[in-house]
């Protein structure tokens, strides 16, 4: 087994945490991406992430939020979406990049997800109409803006719900393409909850355990021996107490 600092130095290359492994393409963050198998957007924990990998001066500085994102690179997470890779709500309701590798890891739960919410008036009309543009949804369900947030919200965040970015030339607009997860992924997959969380603990080459609890939104399937039982099965190590690696 590999010491936690020769992990963490592994970790510091692959994840991309030092300056001069900057990526400096769309096609290298493309290649990042499928390397990993999931990145979130901003760095919040031990996930790998992708403006962290771009090291790039802020785009405003002295504004938080959005002002802290990669000056020219920013752009690179909804490209990577609009290059075929889903960008799901599952971090907790932050946005996350997968591969098709992943999303198949997802497959079970969130089609678990779409049972346990079956009755979901959005659920039920995108089934009937199939994937739909915000503002047709607003129509057709006569809601407004934030009461069709506050609908999607929820669905998104437990990945029964999929949001796709367009943008229109003209006239020039943004908005978004709703679908139900068996509408963008129809045939199904094996996987599970399980498999996830050692996927993540693979993108992340070494975390903290306490963590890997806060990395995805379904906290009911989370149980206090899971890492304890993934460790049995010899799915992961724990290089020194407290941390964890896949095998």
């Amino acid at each position: 087994m590999a010491s936690l600092d020769e992990l963490r130095e592994r970790r510091a290359f692959e994840c991309r945490l030092t300056p001069d492994r900057a990526l400096g393409s769309l096609d290298e963050a493309e290649a990042f991406l499928l390397d990993r198998g999931l990145l979130t957007r901003t760095a919040d924990c031990a996930l790998p992430s992708l403006f962290e990998a771009c090291h790039e001066e802020p785009y405003a500085p002295a504004s938080p939020g959005f002002g802290q994102w990669p000056r020219t690179k920013f752009p690179w997470f909804g490209e990577l979406g609009a290059r075929g890779y889903l960008v799901l709500g599952v971090h907790r309701g932050k946005n996350l990049l997968v591969t098709g590798e992943v999303a198949a890891l997802l497959d079970p739960v969130c089609r678990a997800e779409l049972e346990r919410l079956g009755d979901d008036p959005l659920l039920r009309h995108l089934a009937e109409a199939g994937p739909s543009e915000l503002e047709d949804l607003q129509l057709e369900l006569g809601l407004k803006p934030k009461e069709l947030k506050s609908l999607r919200y929820p669905l998104e965040r437990c990945g029964a719900v999929v949001s796709r970015s367009i943008v229109y030339e003209e006239p020039h607009r943004h908005t978004s393409v709703l679908s139900r997860w068996d509408q963008v992924v129809p045939e199904s997959s094996e996987g599970g909850f399980e498999d996830l969380v050692v996927a993540g603990v693979r993108a992340a080459i070494v975390a903290p355990e306490e963590e890997l609890r806060q990395w995805f939104s379904w906290r009911w399937y989370w149980d206090d021996d899971l890492v304890e039982r993934l460790v049995a099965e010899g799915r992961l190590v724990r290089p020194e107490p407290g941390w964890v690696a896949t095998a």
